[in-house]
């Protein structure tokens, strides 16, 4: 599995909350593509969503989005992790 680092805009701003309620929708759908959606961080006033996720590949993660409540990302990028 990949890791990658999904970016959302959402014009006129976005809740917390109203993501919180996506990311859950996200892991009830993630299982039936083989994606874990590990954390995600929100710009509520900017209306941007940035989603960790690890995928066999970007189009398996965009699915979950997809299926899962509409909301597909702007860009998915590839990353790794360095501590």
């Amino acid at each position: 599995m990949s890791l990658y680092m999904d970016v959302h805009t959402i014009d006129g701003g976005v809740t917390a909350e109203a993501v919180a309620g996506a990311h859950r929708a996200d892991l009830a759908e993630q299982d039936a593509h083989g994606v874990k959606y590990l954390r995600y961080w929100v710009a509520e006033d900017a209306g941007k969503i940035f989603c960790l996720v690890e995928a066999p590949d970007a189009e398996a993660a965009n699915t979950v989005h997809r299926e899962a409540h509409g909301l597909v990302a702007d860009a998915v990028f590839p990353v790794s992790e360095h501590v």
